[in-house]
């Protein structure tokens, strides 16, 4: 029999959840509900909720938080009526949105809450960031995000906290996208974007109270194959200016360690841009960033002496790849010249990745030296992770022999 498989891709799912969804948490006589409504949109003239879920042949719905409370020990549930991915206004539709469509664009915004501040620009694919920047202008952040690693960029969500301009509307348009989410679209920039007729183009408007939903919490669940549940309360990052992040120092065996010199200001900018980038990440992951873009991100790794090589190693690849762009409008991969090739490597290798000078951030404690080893050896001039090793003694010493400047934060970031 044959199957016309880009038809599996295409196909809008009936999905047989019911339009409302209760969670009672119950402790005796005391019972905590929370009200969920299921959220679909109207796109040529049909009412639809997502196209499937993780994969084709995967119902799926999704349920906006409409009424209720929850409210565990000292921590308390995030409101109902602060909606953002659960409440899209889907401006143009392309291909129906899918359940990693949304997901993808949750992250993004995950990210964007902390910088508020100056245009963001986060790319995300599979959950993941492939590339982040901020910049003065929203135009020169996403340059700077796509060109961080443009190869896996390709059929991404780009979420920006600005409202779109016509010259990244451009911009976008010149590339493939799955997704793209901002708070507003200025005057032509739909117009733009209804070149790529399959993209989906969402407005937030909730994108500029980003940053009210800082340290704010929801309870995640993960359901087990068994049909049990883990729930938990989400991750938020303790450490979100300059003072929270303490100058790495230890004791050991009866002898004390501390680093020799405190960050810069652009490193600390840096530490804290990486630190809040590290959170969307999925662990066990090691990151590099410099001057407010990230260059290289290992994600999702067993050991980290590892990660931090995957993560060296894309930082060259994805520099060799932008290099080659810039200046003969092809990939690296697709670059046939050897003597080409070998300038594009010699400048690579030269510049070490463009790991000089940047910031190395992990989601966990170094149990060793060997892990840090790998960002030093490359350039990088601090580093930010949590701390509480039995040998951060190790570490210290590390970053002192190569001045090196290293802080904690106290606070792990996994993320499952």
């Amino acid at each position: 029999m044959t199957r016309d498989l880009k038809q599996m891709y295409k196909t809008i799912m009936d999905d047989h959840f019911p339009p409302q969804m209760e969670i009672s948490f119950v402790d005796g006589t005391r019972r905590q509900t929370l009200f969920y409504e299921k959220a679909d949109w109207v796109i040529d003239n049909v009412r639809k909720g997502l196209r499937y879920g993780e994969n084709p042949g995967q119902e799926a719905s999704l349920y906006r938080l409409v009424n209720g409370n929850l409210i565990l020990g000292d921590t308390e549930t995030l409101l109902p009526g602060k909606y953002l991915v659960s409440d899209i206004e889907l401006l143009q539709s392309g291909k129906h949105p899918g359940k990693t469509n949304l997901t993808d664009a949750d992250n993004a915004l995950n990210i964007l809450r902390y910088f508020s501040d100056q245009p963001a620009v986060i790319i995300v694919k599979h959950n993941n960031p492939c590339g982040a920047a901020l910049s003065d202008s929203l135009e020169d952040a996403y340059h700077k995000a796509y060109m961080a690693d443009r190869v896996a960029a390709f059929g991404g969500c780009i979420a920006v906290n600005r409202a779109m301009d016509k010259a990244t509307a451009r911009a976008i348009a010149d590339q493939y996208a799955e997704v793209v989410v901002a708070p507003e679209f200025e005057d032509g920039a739909i117009d733009i974007l209804s070149r790529r007729k399959n993209l989906r183009v969402i407005r937030i408007k909730n994108i500029d109270q980003l940053n009210s939903f800082v340290g704010q919490r929801v309870v995640e669940f993960k359901n087990l194959m068994d049909g049990g549940i883990v729930a938990q309360w989400s991750f938020a990052p303790t450490s979100l200016k300059k003072e929270d992040f303490v100058l790495a120092r230890c004791s050991y065996q009866g002898r004390d360690y501390v680093i020799n010199r405190p960050p810069t200001d652009q490193e600390y900018a840096d530490i804290r841009f990486g630190w809040l980038l590290e959170s969307g990440i999925t662990s066990n992951s090691v990151i590099y960033v410099k001057n407010g873009v990230s260059v290289g991100i290992g994600t999702g790794e067993q050991d980290r002496v590892g990660v931090a090589e995957i993560a060296r190693d894309k930082a060259c690849r994805k520099l060799a790849d932008r290099y080659c762009f810039e200046a003969h409008g092809i990939s690296y991969n697709d670059l046939a010249d050897a003597d080409q090739k070998a300038a594009i490597d010699a400048r690579v290798a030269a510049e070490k990745g463009g790991l000089i000078g940047a910031t190395m951030v992990s989601d966990a404690f170094f149990p060793f030296r060997d892990g840090i080893d790998v960002g030093i050896r490359e350039g990088v001039s601090a580093v930010v992770q949590p701390g509480g090793s039995l040998k951060d003694y190790q570490s210290i010493e590390a970053c002192n022999e190569a001045d090196v400047t290293m802080v904690l934060t106290g606070q792990r970031s996994f993320k499952h």
